[in-house]
């Protein structure tokens, strides 16, 4: 057996080795820009170029070294038709729902606030607010936005939740569809998009569906910038309708340094760190998939063409 392995960012030889530790009967290859790829049985990428797909149309599936999809969903008909296996979990789900829950506590207890006062020199106790009425929104149930309602429902916040189609969560009052949007986000005060980006969803957060939010509401961000229409976000911002947004990703990575975002003081900016990936854990998971398809078998997180997830 035969694994090809590529990383955009040129981050491979621990996953190298990793592979080759986990798989000792295959045979691990590298491949760089501007090689022919020998003949391989399996592909584990992430971020490819367009001369890489071109090598990989004999390939038996494709996996990713991560749980999103979009950057390799863009090549469209160019995809070999292969099986394309997105990452699970991986220890992505317990990151994200710290990283949510720490930014949800940050807005409720007015932390935000405190720092902004800090930097004025004010000592100022501000009102505590409500939890019953601070509604956190999940926008997007997968496999990352359940654990998040989970962890929000255990910090006891009300939770609203909304999905492409209808799911039922403990104690979540959940919608679905896109008729039912303009209502999930009326009664949200803390909006948080989990959503995979697909032609469907991008610039989805628009300024229409954004002034949706009650006034005063946030947003956190931590699926893809492209969802979010990064002018009509910082203009609601600007006009006091959004009261403050935490962004863990942006349209352009890393986001550039005249972006207005980085001047904006209710602009919250993290480097997509919000659910990194367990090289160790994310290796042996893509190993029992490949031992598991290569024994004829089926294996979870095949990626719906269809869908774009």
């Amino acid at each position: 057996m035969r694994i090809l392995l590529y990383r955009g960012d040129g981050v491979i030889e621990a996953w190298a080795r990793d592979f080759a530790a986990e798989l000792p009967h295959a045979e691990t290859v590298v491949w760089q820009e501007g090689e022919r790829a020998a003949p391989c049985d399996y592909a584990v990428l992430w971020a490819p170029t367009p001369a890489l797909l071109d090598q990989l149309w004999n390939v038996k599936a494709i996996f990713l070294m991560g749980a999103g999809v979009d950057a390799l969903l863009k090549f469209g008909d160019a995809l070999p038709p292969v099986p394309i296996v997105r990452l699970g979990d991986a220890g992505m789900a317990e990151q994200m729902a710290d990283y949510v829950a720490h930014a949800v506590l940050r807005y409720f207890r007015r932390f935000d606030d405190y720092e902004r006062q800090a930097r004025e020199g004010l000592w100022r106790p501000l009102a505590l607010q409500d939890k019953k009425t601070f509604t956190v929104g999940v926008l997007g149930l997968g496999k990352l936005g359940a654990p998040v309602v989970r962890t929000l429902r255990q910090l006891g916040f009300p939770v609203r939740g909304w999905s492409r189609t209808p799911k039922d969560l403990p104690g979540v009052a959940c919608y679905a569809g896109m008729d039912q949007l303009d209502d999930f986000l009326a009664g949200t005060r803390v909006l948080v998009c989990m959503l995979p980006l697909t032609p469907e969803t991008g610039n989805l957060l628009d300024r229409a569906r954004l002034s949706r939010l009650p006034e005063g509401a946030y947003l956190i961000n931590v699926a893809r910038g492209a969802l979010v229409a990064e002018p009509d976000l910082l203009a609601l911002i600007r006009a006091g309708h959004i009261a403050g947004a935490t962004l863990d990703v942006f349209r352009n990575e890393p986001l550039p340094a005249p972006h207005p975002f980085w001047g904006e003081p209710r602009i919250t900016i993290t480097p997509h760190i919000s659910a990194l990936t367990l090289r160790e854990e994310a290796v042996r998971q893509i190993a029992a998939k490949i031992k598991l398809l290569d024994q004829g078998e089926t294996v979870a997180d095949v990626v719906d063409l269809q869908r774009g997830y």
